[in-house]
């Protein structure tokens, strides 16, 4: 079988509040889009810089390495997945990683510790978040 390729401006829900989702031949849903998103400088004090995102109107730090998620628009329930990332050196971000996990999920934020590598927390100069549902 082959397959064509749609070409689009614009992909939308046809419910207000409900994310495209994407379904395989049968109608099962395999997947859906990225539903909020942070690329930001946690270095910047209590209220760090964003620098681009989507779904996120903005971060708090609670402490040295510990943040603050805020949704724009919360989800239904707290069954998201949180990816993280951060890095310490934003002329070689491949020199320093850190560890990182959420540990607070609410409908409208999560809560984000970032650690280096000997579990002392850290602030990320290039600090980042995914999170999906």
């Amino acid at each position: 079988m082959s397959y064509g390729t749609a070409l689009v401006d614009t992909i939308q829900s046809s419910t207000t509040g409900t994310p495209t989702q994407f379904n395989d031949g049968s109608g099962t849903q395999i997947g859906t889009l990225c539903r909020a998103w942070a690329n930001f400088n946690g270095t910047s004090g209590a209220s760090p810089v964003i620098r681009a995102s989507f779904n996120i109107s903005s971060v708090t730090r609670n402490g040295t390495g510990d943040y603050t998620v805020n949704f724009t628009n919360a989800f239904a329930d707290t069954s998201y997945s949180v990816m993280t990332n951060a890095t310490g050196n934003l002329t070689n971000p491949y020199s320093e990683g850190y560890g990182s996990y959420p540990t607070t999920f609410n409908t409208s934020s999560v809560k984000v510790i970032y650690e280096a590598y000997n579990n002392v927390a850290v602030d990320g100069v290039i600090t980042c978040i995914s999170v999906f549902r």
